[in-house]
């Protein structure tokens, strides 16, 4: 037992020892915020010092496992500074088991690119952008699981 523990644990630490990517400007990230295409995107604004951003992460954790193999596709975007990306970001997200993908926007020129993102977007975190082919719906709200859950299912066949 104590070997599968272990064994589990360094595929954690591995899951996370790779580079996480970081987006110094927005445009970098913009073209992963429109496609047009069958799969749904969950794409989450996110901090490890928000509060509510960490309670929703688990709910978005379990949407990217439980539709792995289906189309829908969750990326969590990280306002976390990048010189806390070892520190804090990483043990973060082992402590967490979080295996969605994971990036860090970094452009400070936030009043230039909040937004692209959403008119309605006033830069609170956590924000939610949810989007297949030409529907998008955007939130500003920490979700629950059952909302999270009855928002996705509107956007499934």
């Amino acid at each position: 037992m104590k070997y599968i523990v272990y064994i589990l644990f360094l595929f954690s630490v591995e899951v996370y020892s790779q580079n996480i990517p970081i987006c110094n400007k927005f445009t970098d990230l913009e073209p992963r915020l429109h496609f047009e295409n069958d799969t749904l995107y969950i794409v989450n604004f996110w901090a490890t010092w928000c509060k509510p951003c960490v309670m929703e992460l688990p709910y978005f954790e379990k949407i990217h496992r439980e539709f792995a193999n289906q189309k829908v596709k969750v990326l969590l975007i990280s306002l976390d500074f990048p010189d806390k990306i070892e520190t804090q970001l990483k043990p973060f997200l082992i402590r967490k088991q979080i295996t969605a993908e994971v990036l860090v926007l970094n452009d400070g020129n936030e009043n230039e690119w909040i937004n692209k993102v959403s008119p309605t977007w006033s830069g609170a975190v956590p924000a939610t952008l949810i989007f297949k082919g030409n529907k998008r719906e955007f939130y500003e709200k920490e979700f629950n699981e059952a909302e999270l859950s009855a928002l996705i299912a509107k956007f499934l066949p």
